[in-house]
């Protein structure tokens, strides 16, 4: 399942715990509604990992519909967790201070993005 412009590119993929989405490209004003349609089609379950390691920008109207998402994630009872996210969009989620509200994971801390370990603030599932 997925969609796909000269911009952006999405792919979902549903495991019986998880569903995975890997956005690619940039998530923008001109982009958001594909960004929004996919995250509102995963189907519903305890985890929904979103990987944004090929994602070059996220504006403002991508992280609305980041925290949209998280908040329709966690009123279902589970857990949005954004995966790998690319230095530049790394910067955006520590200045909105998502970081501290949705889980941050990449296993690469030699990038300087996030605090990892038992140095993240009020989140334990960033591993270093």
């Amino acid at each position: 399942m997925g969609q796909r412009s000269d911009r952006f590119d999405v792919e979902i993929s549903v495991g019986d715990h998880a569903v995975d989405v890997r956005a690619t490209g940039e998530v923008d004003i001109a982009t958001v509604a594909a960004f929004r349609s996919a995250l509102w089609a995963a189907p519903v379950r305890p985890v929904l990992r979103l990987d944004l390691s090929g994602v070059r920008v996220l504006s403002a109207a991508g992280v609305r519909a980041l925290v949209a998402a998280h908040l329709r994630v966690r009123a279902r009872g589970g857990e949005l967790v954004v995966l790998h996210p690319d230095p530049v969009v790394a910067r955006v989620l520590r200045a909105t201070g998502l970081h501290r509200v949705i889980p941050i994971v990449d296993p690469c801390p030699e990038r300087d993005l996030l605090p990892c370990g038992a140095d993240a603030p009020d989140r334990q599932l960033v591993p270093c």
